[in-house]
């Protein structure tokens, strides 16, 4: 896509004025990374104190009417059986394949009442299909452009919102409907970097004044505004899926240690079928964690060997600058075990890793 047909989030303006470099993420241009000292301080700023980051790029979706609940249960793979009003939900779009169009967090406002934050490059496709399948008095909006994401994440997130008199410490994976100044927001305990956080969901035009006022509130603690760089560095950290990497429509849910989003005991959601027979067959692949002992940087699509034979793929690979030392996700072979020597191809030169279970690093993270 070129620059000229990008769309750009309503903080962009915020971005050009402190010099941000800009790129393309998934038809969106947004922030890398800020001038001072880039990825590696916006990163530390997050892990040490508090960071603030614009994802509005990020799809936003309604799904409303009589029975809006049950309907997204037999769609989307997790249970919402499982969650009450105010709490929200991992879950995943499969298709019959069990492949995943997309990840997802579904907000459950009601029995009639479902809003979801699906990923931005996939938003139009989920709505797509949760359009074709709704019966008749179900609406679903895509609603991409009328609401603006802004993460708080990091060990002084409680006291950025507390002074902007925002709700805090109720508990992970739920929400709250407020306002700030007089204006609706959503202020949801989710994150996508292993810290304490919240995501803010403000009308797109009031993103631009939160943001402003997010930004100097966290001054004092050395907060910064941080770019999707660091996002991505802090989530390979975790071991965090990202779709597109660790997930797919070539890559289900059994493959990537995500099962747990998984409704297994629901009469019905998309891609069961093939999912319950994987997952009593067996994967042919598995996902890992990879740690570099030796130096070098794994990328996406490093092949991964043992003895020479290429026993799988790198989907995410890092610089972690919490353990200053390369980080990868794989793809591996079942017979590939934790602890085991691997050797990833980095552009011709062989990096050995070991393989491990992620998360790379341990956060304290303040349950409230």
């Amino acid at each position: 896509m070129s620059d000229a047909a990008l769309k750009t989030s309503p903080l962009h303006d915020r971005h050009v004025a402190l010099g941000a470099k800009m790129a393309d993420f998934g038809g969106w241009e947004m922030p890398i990374e800020y001038p001072g000292g880039g990825v590696v301080r916006e990163h530390t700023a997050v892990r040490s104190s508090v960071g603030i980051f614009d994802v509005s790029h990020l799809g936003k979706a309604r799904v409303s009417g009589p029975g809006a609940r049950d309907f997204v249960n037999a769609c989307l793979a997790n249970d919402l059986g499982r969650i009450h009003e105010g709490k929200a939900q991992y879950t995943l779009c499969c298709d019959e394949n069990g492949g995943v169009v997309d990840d997802l967090i579904a907000y459950l406002r009601s029995d009639e009442d479902v809003f979801l934050i699906p990923n931005a490059a996939n938003t139009a496709e989920v709505v797509r299909r949760l359009a074709a399948a709704a019966p008749e008095g179900i609406v679903v909006e895509d609603l991409h452009e009328s609401y603006g994401v802004i993460a708080v994440q990091g060990t002084k997130s409680d006291e950025v919102l507390d002074a902007l008199g925002l709700p805090t410490g109720h508990d992970y994976m739920s929400f709250v409907e407020t306002d700030w100044n007089g204006l609706p927001v959503i202020v949801c305990r989710t994150g996508y970097t292993g810290e304490r956080g919240y995501e803010l969901v403000p009308a797109w035009d009031v993103a631009a004044k939160l943001w402003d006022a997010l930004t100097e509130a966290a001054a004092p603690y050395d907060g910064l505004p941080c770019g999707l760089g660091a996002r991505d560095t802090l989530r390979t950290e975790m071991g965090y899926a990202l779709h597109g990497h660790e997930l797919s429509t070539e890559i289900t849910p059994v493959q990537a240690r995500v099962g747990w989003a998984v409704g297994w005991k629901k009469e019905a959601f998309w891609g069961k079928d093939a999912l319950v027979a994987e997952k009593a067959a067996g994967p042919e692949r598995v996902a890992w964690g990879l740690l570099a002992t030796g130096r070098g940087i794994p990328r996406a699509q490093c092949a991964v060997k043992v003895d020479g034979a290429v026993v799988g793929e790198v989907t995410s690979g890092t610089f972690s600058p919490t353990l200053k030392n390369g980080i990868a996700l794989a793809l591996l072979k079942p017979s590939v075990a934790e602890g085991d020597e691997v050797v990833i191809d980095v552009r011709g030169r062989d990096v050995p890793a070991t393989v491990v279970k992620p998360p790379f690093v341990t956060v304290d993270v303040r349950e409230g």
